[in-house]
């Protein structure tokens, strides 16, 4: 039978509990075990897809199509395992699933409550996820922090599972040990607390991972320790570090691998962890950097930039940079500059590489049009991505074919060369204002020009992409594109949908309607940001 662990936060969020789950994960599958994750997010939103980047982070796309919490990203990127749709829950689908279960009868008359309908509902959900993935260890990360009241409903299913099977489920609390400046001291007191809230729930926690600046000593661990009624062998220890990908091995010290298999019964058994160990070697010792622009609009709140908009673009961007032995330098340029003052684009001259991302809208699309320009004509390698592909076809349409107006039917519904439009299918589901749910989503066959950069980067002629889009390059104009130079690397064969395209004459330009980045993996880049960063190392002369 599948092993559970619970993965829950306390004291503040973001305090890092989806590495902390995916970082386990990795401990336990270099010691021979069969892992899988999956993420309980307590928002009312039925999927992560029609939630605000800027104030939630990115939308991971998983491989069959669902739009869920960044952290999936994580676990995909450690485990080096696809986490699929069944491995997702939120608090509006759990509470959809019940009503519309209410509404087919299928309480036979029953009062339908909160208690104990929805727990019920949450442990379906993660047998569900059990059956699919046959794991020999299900971590389960509950997100938002403990005592939040929308949480309350998970920790119950939690409980339930416990009480049925007590060998079988373990609780990790990741919590953080604040350093107030003017105090100097590290504090438990707000630890202790999450712990008691925790056990107000009905819920003992196995293990105590203690985040914080810097590392616990032991007199802490033993405060902690007296006060939760923990071992003091399991209080471990979780410093801030450069690198995410140092978590594992961090872990590792303190044996928490170890402690997890013990508590299930299991004998230990050695990590194989000398692949990750020789990257997080080039992690921290690689000297050289390589400067990469990122050109986008999900960046700022306020005065704090927020990466987590395009973090799985940023992941890709390092795996590929660490994979030459360099070091990564990455670059927010906000495109909307670009729309107020053009000679802001000069810039661009100093990275080796640039990259357009996706997003949706129309603010900092003519920004991000001129710096496609700017990119194409002055050969510095580009790569662009979903509505990256999209703008750079408008790009050449405009510049290049002669198409003054051309524009995507997204912005401008009524241009006179809409060389990007709709999918026709979801043109009566956007009239009606039905967005969730209605994205061309998850992964779909790609056919590669044999004759393209693409083609030389994946070295096979059919590859699998994600998605999550609603318009498409117009295959209308595509004779008048590739007379001036565009070309179509990659086509859907079953709808001939343009995937990839290149522009000739480049080093490296190249744009995908699909999120390569979704695929790509600390100890496998994806090939299409390895070519770009072996393009940008080039250019950089190093």
């Amino acid at each position: 039978m599948t092993r559970y662990i619970f993965i829950c936060g306390g004291v503040i969020s973001g305090v890092g509990k989806g590495v902390a789950t995916a970082s386990i994960g990795a401990i336990l599958k270099s010691k021979g075990f069969k892992v899988s994750a999956m993420k309980i997010d307590p928002y009312l939103n039925v999927d992560a897809g029609t939630m605000n980047p800027i104030e939630h982070g990115e939308v991971f796309v998983t491989e069959d199509g669902e739009e869920t919490d960044q952290d999936v990203g994580h676990y995909e990127r450690f485990l080096d395992n696809n986490i699929y749709a069944v491995n997702y829950m939120t608090s509006g689908k759990v509470y959809l699933s019940v009503i519309e279960k209410e509404r087919n009868l299928e309480y036979d008359g029953k009062c339908v409550e909160t208690i104990p309908h929805i727990p019920n509902e949450v442990i379906r959900r993660i047998k569900a996820a059990e059956r699919k993935t046959k794991a020999d260890f299900l971590l389960i990360e509950i997100g938002g922090t403990v005592g939040e009241y929308q949480n309350n409903v998970f920790f119950e299913a939690a409980r339930r599972l416990k009480l049925k099977y007590p060998e079988k489920v373990l609780f990790v609390l990741v919590t953080y040990l604040p350093i107030p400046s003017k105090l100097g001291e590290m504090k438990t007191k707000p630890t202790q607390m999450a712990i008691r809230t925790l056990n107000s729930l009905g819920v003992q926690p196995d293990i105590v991972l203690a985040r914080s600046q810097l590392p616990l000593d032991r007199p802490r661990k033993r405060k902690i320790s007296v006060s939760g009624n923990i071992d003091i062998k399991d209080v471990i220890s979780a410093p801030d570090v450069e690198s995410i990908y140092e978590v594992p091995l961090n872990f590792e010290k303190e044996k928490i691998g170890e402690r997890i298999l013990k508590k299930f019964g299991l004998k230990n058994r050695p990590s194989r962890f000398k692949e990750w160990e020789r990257l997080v070697k080039v992690i921290e010792t690689a000297k050289k950097s390589l400067k990469i622009g990122i050109v986008g609009k999900y960046f700022q709140t306020g005065k704090f930039v927020l990466a987590d908009s395009y973090i799985s673009v940023i992941e890709a961007i390092k795996h590929s940079v660490w994979h030459f032995g360099f070091k990564p330098e990455i670059k927010w340029l906000n495109a909307e500059k670009y729309e107020k003052n053009s000679s802001a684009l000069k810039e661009l001259e100093d990275f080796s590489a640039v990259i357009v991302p996706g997003g949706f809208g129309k603010r900092g699309v003519e920004g991000k049009i001129l710096a496609i320009k700017y990119v194409r004509e002055h050969k510095i390698p580009f790569l662009g991505l979903c509505y990256g592909l999209q703008l750079a076809t408008i790009e050449i349409a405009r510049h290049l074919a002669g198409l003054k107006k051309a524009h995507t039917t997204e912005v401008d519904s009524h241009t006179s060369f809409p060389v990007i439009d709709i999918l026709s299918d979801q043109r009566e589901k956007i009239e009606k204002k039905d967005y969730g749910g209605t994205m061309r989503l998850g992964a779909y066959k790609c056919q590669l020009n044999q004759n393209s950069l693409a083609y030389r980067a994946y070295k096979k002629r059919t590859v699998y992409e994600r998605h999550r889009h609603r318009y498409e390059v117009n295959n209308k104009f595509l004779l008048q594109l590739k007379k001036v130079g565009l070309k179509v690397a990659g086509k859907n064969p079953e709808r001939n949908l343009v995937e990839i395209i290149e522009f000739k004459d480049h080093p490296y330009f190249v744009a995908t309607q699909f999120h390569p980045e979704f695929k790509s993996r600390p100890l496998r880049p994806h090939p299409l940001f390895r070519e770009l960063i072996r393009q940008a190392i080039k250019r950089a002369g190093i």
